[in-house]
């Protein structure tokens, strides 16, 4: 018996070990891990509530969307209409360059728009309500773009129709831009719709 039972061992760890899971070389890469990007903030930021000046609106990156996130301009009070919308520009594109605030980033808010960029109000025959930027709008990325359309396109900066007319320094053609859902929600791929706007318009 004693015998028997030491045969025995052998066929029975022969089939424990087939009742295993084989090791595989099969890659089973499956990626990253998911992501945490809430593209909100869980509490309100108190560092953009606290800041002085007028209660605006921009719109960052987050994810592959645009959203918009409370900010504040100082504007000079008095200005005529096209210098008081050319203020609001700058300062809306001044806080689009700035990098997000710690709240912000730890959502997952980011901005294409480069430091640096300034606003002017319109040219000799321009329209009244075109705003020139120092550079031109078809060489900025396209998710700068459709960040800068859409900000200005939804404040005092615009007429308020959902459109904004921009162009580059100097002579540079002016268009009217304008922001749609499918620029908020795919500003990477789809830029904003645009047409030719001519001088003394």
């Amino acid at each position: 018996m004693r015998v028997r039972g030491l045969l025995a061992l052998p066929l029975l760890a022969a089939l424990l070990t087939g009742c295993g899971i084989r090791a595989t070389e099969v890659p089973t890469d499956f990626g990253p891990a998911p992501s945490r990007v809430r593209c909100s903030l869980a509490e309100p930021d108190i560092t953009t509530q606290a800041a002085p000046g007028v209660p605006v609106q921009v719109f960052l990156l987050c994810g592959s969307s645009l959203v918009a996130v409370d900010r504040a301009v100082r504007v000079t009070a008095g200005p005529a209409d096209a210098e008081r919308r050319a203020l609001v520009a700058q300062g809306l594109l001044d806080q689009l360059a700035e990098s997000p605030t710690a709240a912000e980033k730890e959502a997952g808010y980011t901005t294409d728009v480069r430091g640096g960029m300034t606003v002017d109000g319109p040219g000799p025959g321009d329209p009244d309500d075109a705003l020139r930027l120092s550079t031109p709008p078809n060489s900025l990325t396209s998710y700068a773009l459709a960040q800068v359309v859409c900000t200005f396109s939804d404040s005092a900066a615009a007429e308020g129709d959902g459109s904004v007319i921009l162009g580059g320094p100097g002579a540079d053609p002016l268009r009217r831009y304008e922001c749609t859902d499918e620029v908020r929600s795919r500003p990477g791929s789809a830029e904003p719709p645009s047409s030719e706007v001519t001088n003394d318009a």
